[in-house]
């Protein structure tokens, strides 16, 4: 029996906690899996940013990007790799590069999904080109703001039409306010959202290839309590509903690992913000949940790489179209929709798989989260991001909260 290693590369940026975490607990798993007669066995490596030959064939398997939405260097490479090598990455970069939130809109209001009414206008202020005058004077339309504010009713919502991170989303709540906060925007080209108001539930559900996580998420609580650590407050009917809703969205522009943002209103759930692909996987935002986000890029790294499941590189909407053209509920339709998500994600394989050859991966994780090897990654994310002295005491706080995760059973 031979030995055959397969190499994930993990591409980051100001990434600290869970890399950490994420290469100790593939240490601490030894995992060798039987594959065709032979043993496979799996290396972790930080990938590196240098010049390379573009006949160069890469050395990973799998790739995990934290980079591509904002690092162009590396989202070529990536590129590269995909293209000649047949590397697999989540995400897919041209999906990233190409897609931001009006796209994720347009496409989901498509196939029926119940988004706020959003509006586009130009922006207040424009670089200066040659070109831009000229174009201005023969087609720019006067248009009246608050007359777009009348018909998507206050308070709404103004927020770049590419945003992320809450990045410039400020709350309308009358025409002044929205010329106020039009006047500032810049030159950023900016949506109008009518706001879901007397909601009873915001829920993030984090997908991660087929893995789901519902949060109940706070927007207007500090950054380390937005993500609040209570479980089981959704009927077993929303967190399914809710499910459906974060794979169709992933499947269909090829990311696997994303955030969905909710509203719940008079029972039904409004998408709001699910362009999201390359969301916060920092201990200091998740604490409670950050043990499940750790075994979640595990599960879905070393299954993509074992299997050398092939990467998608065309988007292919189409079957999302069709469904769409059906004369079915909105329900019957998302049902079918999550069918082709299952379908491209191999979610019965990857269950199955995780069944067979990561069933130790709970208890392991188990003792790591209790132990100082994961509090050091921790208190190092800390140190990274507050003042000196609020150090221990933020260190304690989100440890004490992994500690909770524990007691309650890793939920």
């Amino acid at each position: 029996m031979a030995e055959i290693t397969r190499n994930i590369g993990l591409s980051l940026g100001a990434d600290i906690c869970w890399p950490l975490c994420f290469e100790q607990l593939m240490d601490r798993l030894d995992l060798r899996i039987p594959h065709e007669g032979d043993s496979l066995r799996f290396h972790v490596e930080r990938v590196t940013i240098e010049p390379y030959d573009l006949k160069q064939k890469v050395k990973y398997d799998v790739v995990i990007d934290r980079l591509t939405h904002w690092f162009h260097t590396s989202r070529e490479w990536i590129k590269k790799g995909i293209i000649m090598d047949d590397l697999y990455v989540f995400n897919n970069p041209w999906s990233v590069q190409s897609n931001e939130k009006h796209t994720s809109y347009a496409a989901m209001m498509q196939l029926g999904m119940p988004i706020p009414e959003t509006w586009m206008v130009p922006p207040k202020t424009y670089e200066p080109t040659p070109d831009l005058r000229p174009t201005l004077h023969k087609y720019a339309k006067l248009f009246d703001l608050p007359k777009i504010g009348d018909k998507l009713g206050y308070p709404l919502f103004m927020k770049p039409y590419d945003g992320g991170g809450w990045r410039a989303v400020t709350r309308v709540k009358d025409a002044e306010a929205m010329r106020k906060a039009y006047d500032e925007s810049g030159t950023s080209i900016m949506h109008l959202q009518a706001s879901v108001e007397g909601y009873d539930r915001f829920v993030r559900c984090i997908g991660f290839g087929p893995q789901t996580r519902c949060v109940l998420y706070d927007p207007d609580a500090p950054l380390h309590d937005r993500y609040t650590t209570k479980v089981n407050f959704l009927s077993k009917e929303d967190e399914e509903h809710l499910r459906k809703v974060t794979l169709t969205i992933n499947a269909f522009f090829g990311w696997e690992f994303n955030s969905c943002e909710s509203l719940r209103r008079n029972g039904i759930w409004h998408p709001i913000d699910f362009a999201n692909p390359c969301p916060d996987s920092q201990v200091t935002s998740l604490h409670f949940h950050f043990p499940w986000l750790v075994k979640a890029y595990l599960k879905w790294a070393i299954f993509t790489a074992a299997t050398r499941k092939p990467m998608r590189r065309t988007l292919d909407w189409e079957p999302f179209y069709a469904v769409a053209k059906l004369d079915l509920s909105y329900e019957e339709k998302l049902d079918a929709y999550a069918r082709i998500a299952d379908r491209r994600f191999e979610t019965e394989r990857f269950e199955q798989f995780c069944k067979d050859h990561l069933g130790h991966l709970d208890d392991v994780a188990y003792d790591f989260f209790g132990g100082p090897e994961a509090k050091d990654a921790v208190r190092q994310k800390v140190v990274a991001l507050f003042p000196i002295h609020e150090v221990e005491k933020f260190t304690e706080l989100f440890w004490s909260r992994i500690q909770d995760w524990r007691a309650q059973g890793c939920p």
